[in-house]
This record gives structure tokens, sequence and C-alpha cells, in this order.
């Protein structure tokens, strides 16, 4: 795709985000689009969100999980990056109209303390650089349809990743925790809303191991000459499924030994 294109997507995707209006997926526009032209486009989106004031805070991993990757018929995860206008913290209220069509998912969120370069880099690595991990929601978005009305296509993975890998915000709370206090792999969730348990896991749903995730950011990054920096909150990947979240609905989700978060997305059903 021409420098042209990848502007207009990005500019398009900008817009539906703030209009809440969901547009025509870039492959629809453009069946030849590929993965490396969706992180263009990507990049592009967040240097427009950028030259607005915000900041980047680190990272998010998507696709991880063998399931969703079937439904993609893909082989590895996807990325996106976080901003500080994204983060909230445990018991916070969230403006629902904020989003489209908002879903939260369960995750593990490592906060480094030091620098992530690949390539090779490895869970090792990853174990040594992290500061603390620390229970997270993410709350998912999509700014484009999920089918396209003219040619009757389905959403395509490099569909997710020019919309950010679907990124829209994220809480973060709990108990924070050394990696190698406990065996991450076993790490829980039970996601309540409304009082009613929606969904559960474990993070070794995550690649066999959430750090694995951390691991193929930084290697997927290398070729770029960019890593990860010490202080970045980077998401591992959800563990469970999608729960919407409407307006009203309060969420409590029980991470076990590592505490709990709660959220309520405020504004009128």
């Amino acid at each position: 795709m021409d420098a042209s294109a990848i502007t207009r997507l990005a500019r398009e995707l900008h817009e539906a985000e703030k209009s809440r209006k969901v547009i025509r997926f870039p492959s629809a526009q453009y069946p030849e689009i590929t993965d490396a032209d969706g992180y263009a486009v990507q990049k592009a989106w967040i240097d427009l969100k950028l030259a607005e004031g915000r900041k980047i805070i680190g990272h998010k991993i998507g696709l991880t999980s063998r399931a969703m990757q079937s439904m993609f018929n893909i082989n590895e995860p996807d990325y996106g990056v976080l901003l500080d206008d994204m983060l909230y913290q445990d018991g916070a209220e969230i403006p629902a109209n904020r989003f489209i069509s908002p879903m939260l998912e369960n995750e593990l969120a490592f906060i480094l303390g030091k620098p992530l370069k690949g390539p090779n880099c490895t869970i090792f690595e990853v174990l040594d650089a992290t500061q603390y991990v620390i229970p997270a929601l993410e709350i998912v978005d999509l700014r484009t349809r999920r089918d396209d009305p003219e040619t009757k296509a389905a959403r395509r993975v490099v569909d997710t990743i020019a919309d950010n890998a679907a990124n829209a915000a994220l809480v973060i709370g709990g108990r924070p925790i050394r990696p190698l206090d406990v065996d991450l792999r076993w790490v829980g969730a039970l996601c309540y809303r409304n009082g009613v348990l929606e969904e559960s896991g474990i993070a070794a749903a995550v690649l066999n191991h959430p750090a694995n995730g951390i691991a193929w950011l930084a290697n997927k990054l290398a070729p770029f000459g960019a890593g990860l920096n010490a202080g970045e909150v980077v998401m591992a990947g959800s563990f469970t499924r999608t729960v919407p979240a409407r307006a009203g609905d309060t969420f409590h989700v029980d991470y076990g030994p590592l505490g709990s978060i709660s959220c309520r997305f405020i504004g009128e059903r």
C-alpha cells in the first residue's frame, strides 16, 4: 500500500473512534493489504494520537490463545500500543459512551524494570527484566464493522492489527507480585458481571506461559530496531473470552491470591 492510503485509513480509524461510528474494515477497501501494511496503519494512527498530546505507556499482545488463532487461521499473536489516556485504576467508573461496543478481557500486566530487546529474547530474560506482574483487565473495542455489507467478507486479522489490535483501555489492580513468586501459568481469574460468573480461565492459555508473549513481542519489534523500555506496561494477552460491557454493568474479577479488580461502566443503558 502507498503512503497516502495508509494515512487515509489511519485518519478514518481515528475519526471512527472519536465519533463512535464504525467504518468499513481496511481489507474490504484494500483486499491486497498485508500484515505489514496493517502495522503501518496502526503506527500512523498512533502518530495522530501522539500529535494530540498522548503518551505511550506500553504495549498489548492479542490473539495469544490457540482458540483465537484458529479462528483467524494464524499461528502467531498480534500487538498494539497502550497510551496514557487508556489507563484506569481499580474501582474506576468508566464512561461507557467513550466506546462503541466495549468488551472486557482478563489478563496479566508485566511492568518492566529493565529494557527488553530481541532478537532471541527468551522467557528467562523476560522474567529477569520484569519488576512485577499485576492483574489487569483489557477493554477491547472495534472501530470497524465485523463484516462488510458490500462484499459480505469477514473481518481479517490484518484489520485487527490496523485497529490497534482492538485495544481501547485497561484497568490495573489487585496485588503486584514478583514474577518468580508464583507459577504464573496457574494464575486464574473469575470474572463476575453484576454478580454473575461470566468467564474464568488460567494464564497458561497464553502461549503456555504469559511471559512467552512478552518475549515474542520483543523479538517481533527487533527487525524495526525497536524494543520494550523500562517502566512500560505490557499486557500479556487474555486467558478468557470477551464479556460485553454495557452501561450500568459492574465487574468484579477475582484473581485469587493476587487480589481482585472492580470497575463500573457508567452512563445510560
